[in-house]
């Protein structure tokens, strides 16, 4: 579900991250996330979101030993034009200890890759395949697969720019699709087709 709040068009920053740190201490439940002036909350992710996690940490490790996948909202990071964004990808791929010492929401410098799995909820369409593309790609952020869950599809975003990513290789379930450099990583789908409803 999201939630607009608007104070002069925008809420600041300081006052989504106030939010966030109260909400976040009381509940495991819920993760807050802030994209175009508004506060955005993703609830439990489900056991096939896991295993599609566990799925792509297994990829990458094999192909990439060097990175590590962090999953599931692990680290939030800045994103979206001006890093007035906050994002908890559903999961990000940067070098090992990349976040030591990184706050509530760490720079996306060292991200080469982020994740998302699309959900079964209202706000997905909005959420996953149009503002979180856009949020990435204004970041810098190298390489964005979004796994889509409702349209059984794998898009591998990359070559970001301020306005979006310019390029898009789309698979179906149970193709192969190579993740694009600098992740440089081939993706065998077939098993995703066992992780939707």
């Amino acid at each position: 579900m999201t939630v607009m709040t608007e104070r002069a068009g925008q809420m600041p920053v300081e006052e989504f991250e106030r939010i966030a740190r109260l909400v976040e201490r009381e509940s495991d439940a819920v993760r807050l996330e802030f994209t175009n002036g508004r506060i955005g909350f993703k609830g439990m992710t489900d056991g096939d979101h896991a295993e599609i996690i566990r799925w792509l940490q297994k990829r990458c490790k094999q192909a990439r030993p060097d990175l590590w996948l962090y999953a599931g909202g692990e680290i939030g990071i800045l994103v979206g034009e001006y890093r007035n964004g906050r994002a908890k990808p559903g999961a990000l791929l940067a070098p090992d200890k990349a976040f030591a010492g990184a706050g509530d929401w760490a720079d996306p410098a060292p991200v080469l890759m982020t994740v998302e799995v699309t959900s079964y909820d209202w706000d997905t369409d909005r959420r996953d395949r149009e503002e979180k593309p856009a949020g990435y790609a204004a970041a810098g952020i190298p390489v964005f697969p979004l796994i889509d869950r409702g349209h059984g599809t794998v898009t591998a975003h990359s070559e970001p720019t301020p306005g979006g990513y310019g390029f898009r290789q789309v698979a179906d379930f149970g193709m192969k699709l190579m993740v694009p450099g600098p992740v440089s990583v081939e993706l065998d789908t077939e098993e995703l087709k066992n992780y939707i409803r």
